[in-house]
């Protein structure tokens, strides 16, 4: 059986506000693997992520399978949608949750990683924000789309861009996509879907630019719906995950270790020739046409019973 260990390594996993979510369980499975585990939580929660940590709220969820604790090296706040400090508006600068952090700007948090570890072997972007998420695209506000485009999508290529010098050769980065980047989802809007196809051709850019420049491997994994508390802001994650359990090749709940677990083997040596994948870990859902639970089906097949 082959066993990824990643000890030695360290991962920066950008994204984490809870202990819910693909970004922890991917710490958690690179924590399992040995590797070093280094955390950007949004600035606004930072205080109440470290608080909720140095209490204790994390610990049944930070156990590993042998028995002890997650650690996690160091935490940053962090807000992608700005490259440096220069970018950051007064009023956030003011606002009351950011005026108790320090150096939350991409540069500035590259930089404190720099600092602080040298270098960084791994990147999981786990990051994604749209302020008009609930509006379909006809009633996105040009600000809410750019917004979202700006932390979900391009905060991708500006990480990879201040960490390259940081990344050795062979080291690799992850994004976090979804389905509505390619199918259209009713109700996943403020430009998030738009955002999420944006993410996966920017993966087939950087894994060409950052492959040539730095021997670096970039992919994404189109994960499917799963309840944790940030996709709760979109207001339906229950009706789509039980109509991915209802249409989906395989008729089971998708956990977050499962989507963990396929994050660990693209991070990790055993996909050295892996690079520009978007890689679907939904149980089978992005290879539907028709919905078995369609409504049109059922009405066909009681004309069919009745004739």
């Amino acid at each position: 059986m082959l066993e990824i260990s990643l000890k030695g390594k360290k991962a920066f996993v950008a994204g984490i506000g809870d202990d819910q979510g693909y970004g922890w369980a991917i710490a958690k499975a690179l924590a399992e693997a040995e590797a070093e585990i280094i955390v950007g939580t949004w600035a606004p929660i930072y205080k109440i992520f470290t608080s909720s940590w140095r209490l204790g709220k994390f610990d049944k969820a930070r156990r590993l399978s042998n028995g002890s604790l997650m650690e996690i090296s160091k935490v940053y706040p962090i807000d992608a949608s700005f490259d440096t400090p220069e970018d950051v508006p007064e009023k956030i600068k003011e606002h009351k949750r950011y005026s108790a952090c320090e150096g939350y700007t991409l540069s500035e948090v590259s930089a404190s990683i720099e600092k602080d570890f040298g270098s960084v072997d791994m990147l999981v972007h786990s990051l994604a924000n749209a302020p008009e998420v609930k509006k379909p695209l006809l009633e996105t506000s040009r600000a809410g789309y750019l917004s979202a485009m700006s932390s979900s999508s391009y905060s991708f290529i500006s990480l990879i861009k201040y960490l390259t010098p940081l990344m050795p050769a062979g080291g690799s980065a992850l994004c976090l996509t979804y389905i509505a980047s390619e199918r259209a989802i009713p109700g996943y809007g403020g430009g998030m879907s738009s955002a999420k196809a944006a993410l996966e051709s920017d993966t087939r850019t950087l894994a060409w630019e950052a492959g040539r420049r730095s021997g670096l491997r970039i992919n994404a994994i189109s994960a499917g719906a799963l309840g944790s508390r940030a996709a709760r802001a979109i207001g339906f994650i229950d009706a789509m995950i039980e109509y991915a359990y209802q249409n989906a090749p395989l008729s089971k709940s998708l956990s977050a270790e499962e989507v963990a677990k396929s994050a660990l083997f693209l991070l990790s040596p055993l996909a050295s020739a892996i690079t520009g994948v978007t890689l679907y870990v939904d149980n089978g859902l992005h290879a539907m046409g028709v919905a078995p639970d369609s409504p049109s089906l059922k009405l066909s097949n009681t004309e069919e019973s009745t004739s």
